[in-house]
């Protein structure tokens, strides 16, 4: 069994779970939107809250979720920080060192900062643990009636997501026997830093074999010719979708109407 981000088999068939991809797509999209509009600590750790909460419902369990979001969940750590060091003091000054300093108000923003970075990856880590790359794009294709020439290359990207996954983790291993890395924060920031240039390298090369492969295949002649693409298996709507779409609108309304009422929500557009 696979061990990667991409490992439906492993997710229990609940109702989100076995829900059309486009469905989680829409609660995944909203949630973001929602969460954009406003930085508060409470409209994010509400959304977080509920998410865990409808953890169950969906299948994968905390060792699991933790596994496949570790990465996203330590990149708000950094953003936490940074927004904590540098941000807009209000408040009472807690800490002041030269140009950097602490009060309240600033942890309050980093607080918010990092619960909000949270609130948005973890639908999408879900969509992603519980989402097969084929249903995807039938989905995509079927439902959305997106283009073909689109649906196929995002079916492509998916797929070498998980790929990317395990060529991070070989990279770390190939330069721990290197001797490279060491002990300490910034012994660990290099590290991380030479992984992602990389990995980004790898990303790059793969993806131009990956399309002109798809283009010698004829993936992209349907469209030029004008000829309509067929299906192996149909992807429809469900009423069990609408309701997991509606239960995503309700938990945004419910984190945005938390914000409000504590008097923390604020528009950012304004």
């Amino acid at each position: 069994m696979s061990t990667g981000l991409l490992d439906p088999g492993a997710v229990r068939p609940t109702v989100l779970a076995r829900a059309n991809p486009v469905a989680k797509l829409a609660v995944s999209t909203l949630l973001a939107v929602v969460l954009l509009l406003s930085v508060d600590v409470v409209t994010a750790g509400t959304a977080v809250a509920l998410e865990l909460l409808a953890l169950p419902l969906v299948g994968l369990g905390v060792r699991g979720l933790l596994r496949r979001s570790a990465v996203l969940l330590l990149a708000a750590v950094p953003v936490s920080v940074l927004t904590v060091l540098v941000g807009v003091d209000s408040g009472a000054v807690l800490l002041e060192a030269g140009p950097l300093s602490v009060s309240t108000g600033s942890l309050e923003s980093g607080a918010a900062v990092g619960l909000r970075v949270v609130a948005i990856a973890l639908p999408g880590v879900v969509l992603l643990a519980t989402t097969d790359p084929t249903d995807l794009g039938d989905a995509l294709a079927q439902v959305l009636r997106l283009s073909p020439r689109f649906v196929l290359a995002a079916l492509a990207a998916f797929r070498v997501v998980d790929v990317l996954a395990e060529e991070w983790q070989q990279l770390g291993l190939a330069r721990r026997a290197r001797g490279l890395g060491g002990d300490g924060l910034l012994a660990g920031v290099r590290d991380v830093a030479g992984r992602v240039f990389v990995l980004l390298v790898i990303a790059v090369r793969r993806a131009a074999v990956l399309a002109t492969a798809m283009e010698a295949r004829g993936f992209g002649a349907g469209e030029r010719r004008g000829a309509d693409r067929t299906w192996a298996r149909p992807s429809r709507l469900r009423a069990s979708d609408v309701l997991v779409v509606a239960g995503g609108a309700l938990l945004a309304a419910t984190a945005t109407a938390a914000g409000v009422a504590a008097g923390t929500w604020q528009l950012l557009l304004t």
